[in-house]
């Protein structure tokens, strides 16, 4: 098996001390450093934008996992490319919306991440199926599946949300592609087993990473 990476987020830490939750990350034994980007549209709050992915990229080498929340995720991508992300995953459900109104679909963005050289993303929310990632996941590096719904921290867990990984890595198998799968939300000390066992290779865990009480394994 594969090793199975951590990704602590840091939009659990303190907004106020980014550099040394970069830093707890690396001496935590984090693999990549997760950070939502939120609108304030397509998800209520807003959080973190290109100038604190720009000031925080010369503190690690870790890789730069940027999660756009966004409604128009087709205006961010270039510029946070820029800034220091290494994967940039966008909302298929972001996607769609701007597709019908005559914008870049999912498949378009996908390859255009790519383009810039980077790993390429798409998440979706808990109501929305696997299935309807099908078509999509040859143009995919990583398919980040909601376990809460988006836009808060310290959520549960939304168990059912795990069999969409079941599927996905079933699906990954019988089309020959190599997709890592990330689950994000309620990821904690009572819930990690069972994230484990599902199959998942990314895990994304906030709260109770910084608070201390996950305990990491693979």
């Amino acid at each position: 098996m594969n090793k199975r990476l951590l990704a602590p987020s840091l939009l659990a830490a303190d907004f106020g001390r980014l550099a040394e939750a970069v830093q707890k990350i690396e001496a935590g034994g984090g693999d990549v450093v997760h950070i939502d980007v939120m609108d304030g549209s397509f998800v209520p709050e807003v959080s973190f934008g290109q100038v604190v992915v720009r000031s925080l990229r010369p503190l690690t080498k870790l890789p730069f996992d940027v999660h756009l929340m966004v409604q128009n995720p087709e205006n961010q991508i270039d510029s946070f490319a820029l800034a220091g992300a290494d994967w940039i995953t966008f909302h298929y459900e972001a996607a769609e919306e701007q597709a019908k109104k005559g914008g870049a679909d999912s498949v378009q963005l996908l390859k255009k991440i790519r383009s810039l050289g980077k790993k390429a993303g798409i998440s979706v929310k808990p109501g929305t199926s696997a299935n309807s990632l099908k078509n999509l996941l040859e143009f995919a590096d990583i398919i980040l599946i909601m376990t809460v719904e988006p836009g808060f921290g310290g959520q549960k867990l939304i168990p059912e949300c795990l069999d969409k990984v079941r599927e996905l890595a079933a699906l990954r198998g019988q089309l020959g592609l190599n997709y890592k799968i990330s689950v994000d939300g309620g990821v904690n000390a009572k819930t990690l087993d069972s994230v484990l066992q599902s199959g998942i290779d990314i895990a994304v865990s906030g709260s109770a990473f910084f608070n201390g009480s996950l305990a990491w394994r693979n």
